[in-house]
């Protein structure tokens, strides 16, 4: 009868010990040793990767792919690491998207700096948890230290606040959210948080450039106010929000008994990297009583920049801030934060779990971030940056952001390229958006979408398309500052070659069909 257990008056056998569990797995002072071991084995096959590779991108299609997972089970494991390094290889590191690869300009996905990988390392294997203290200790202080470094490059004061994000988009719902909440109690007199949504909703407005980025609308339809609730704001020759528009659409907006909660303005657009006036928006915000949310997730990096700082003047002026340090900062994905200028508007947010964050619980004796993340558990991802700055400091990293800003300029200023290309705009951060000029125009979105896409399959030189007035575009975002200028117009040669030969094919197909 001992060898049996007693669950619902049923006697069941004990289970059979499962060999694999034999061998430690968890990482822990008995298994540090064959962790490391793995661990040189897994960089072995990484330093294979960069040193082999001759291209960001290997051009392979989804289908091709799809059909080596096809015949994979995830029932029984290969039981072995470097069978699982082998397999990959084919399922993922040979056909990977390499950013650091200097030919990689589509998107804002920047190099990053080793030590940051290092720290991306040492937090997973400790795995801190940075909802409360007591799963977190000393990385939450670390946390709090980057988080009062980075209110003080804005230019707040000691009232200020932050908490580490996954990003823009969780950066820009949170400002959202808060603004929101803010204006429904000091206006409306109404807690959302207790009572949800005003009867006064439908009338909820925010104000932000035709150019900000998506979340925007994708924050208002999480928080219950639609896309309806946003208004557009016409933009200037640079497609900078325009002051004097954002303005007669407030005063329009209160003609219509509308109840605009925020404006949004851009510190770094996604397609032109623009810097909306920072400071004449906030004097318009201020006059109409309307809080400011800054979206600096591309142009955050100006804050350490040695050259162009002055650019994200009037940032300070914001009630909040959203900065991806994984942009301009050189860190690997996810890292980014939001910041308040007054810390107290956390409150719209704040949940006390008795099990958690207890209410009566002193904040220095046991500080909780919990208290101002809409996250409960998450990750240490403040080592990285916190690594890099001490290990690299800001002044190289603001260089490195430096360094692509002025490539961008320089590949503007380089009058041979505008014989074949046209430039939408002059580079306010990295960002150019262009396009070949085919000598008959009705060509022009054809040909510049086969570039993009032949391109992206050839694997040699990667780019991204975008639209502007329903005109095809391709765009560039320069975020290494290990390539030089020379490198650089020798590939946009090979872009215009591409064009000119796609053009020839485009304009023979359509004699073809005229026979």
């Amino acid at each position: 009868m001992s060898n049996y257990s007693v669950i619902n008056d049923v006697f069941e056998p004990p289970l059979a010990v499962n060999p694999s569990l034999q061998a430690n797995f968890i990482l822990n002072d008995q298994s540090i040793a064959a962790f490391k071991s793995r661990v040189v084995d897994g960089l072995s096959v990484l330093s294979q990767q960069f040193e082999n590779r001759a291209k960001p991108f290997s051009g392979i299609a989804a289908e091709q792919l799809r059909e080596l997972f096809s015949c994979l089970s995830l029932e029984q494991p290969l039981h072995s690491f470097s069978a699982a390094l082998d397999e990959l290889k084919s399922l993922y590191f040979n056909d990977a998207v390499y950013f650091h690869d200097g030919q990689y300009m589509a998107h804002l996905n920047c190099p990053i700096v080793y030590p940051a990988v290092i720290a991306e390392l040492l937090l997973a294997a400790i795995n801190s948890s940075m909802d409360t203290w007591d799963q977190s200790a000393g990385a939450t202080l670390i946390e709090q230290k980057l988080i009062n470094w980075t209110c003080q490059k804005i230019g707040f004061d000691d009232h200020a606040d932050g908490i580490f994000t996954s990003g823009g988009t969780q950066s820009n719902l949170m400002g959202l959210m808060l603004a929101r909440d803010n204006f429904c109690f000091q206006n409306l007199a109404h807690n959302v948080r207790t009572q949800g949504l005003p009867a006064q909703a439908d009338k909820l407005r925010v104000m932000t450039s035709k150019h900000a980025h998506f979340s925007v609308q994708k924050s208002l339809a999480l928080l219950g106010l639609g896309f309806q609730s946003v208004i557009a704001i016409d933009s200037d020759a640079q497609y900078r929000m325009c002051p004097q528009a954002l303005e007669r659409a407030l005063q329009v907006a209160q003609e219509r008994a509308e109840l605009p909660f925020a404006i949004v303005a851009t510190a770094g657009t996604t397609d032109f990297g623009s810097i909306d006036n920072l400071t004449a928006i906030a004097a318009v915000a201020r006059r109409f009583n309307v809080w400011l949310h800054v979206d600096a997730a591309y142009g955050g990096g100006l804050l350490i920049s040695n050259q162009h700082r002055q650019r994200i003047n009037g940032i300070e002026l914001a009630d909040s801030v959203t900065i991806d340090f994984h942009k301009t900062f050189f860190q690997p994905v996810s890292c980014g934060a939001f910041f308040l200028r007054d810390r107290k508007n956390f409150n719209y947010l704040t949940y006390h779990a008795d099990y958690l964050n207890p209410a009566n619980q002193d904040p220095e004796e046991r500080p909780n971030l919990v208290n101002k993340s809409i996250q409960t558990t998450r990750r240490f991802d403040a080592l990285k940056l916190w690594l890099s700055l001490r290990v690299i400091g800001a002044d190289v990293l603001g260089g490195y952001f430096d360094q692509v800003i002025n490539l961008a300029a320089e590949l503007y200023q380089t009058k041979t390229l505008h014989q074949d290309f046209e430039f939408l705009h002059h580079p306010e951060l990295s960002a150019l958006v262009f396009r070949y000029r085919c000598s008959d125009d009705s060509l022009n979105c054809h040909v510049n979408e086969a570039v993009r896409k032949k391109l992206f399959t050839e694997g040699d030189i990667i780019i991204a398309g975008t639209k502007v007035d329903g005109e095809s575009y391709l765009k560039v975002t320069l975020l290494n500052p290990n390539v030089d200028s020379q490198q650089l117009i020798a590939r946009f040669g090979a872009i215009s070659a591409m064009a000119k030969q796609l053009e020839q094919e485009c304009v023979a197909s359509v004699g073809e069909s005229h026979d």
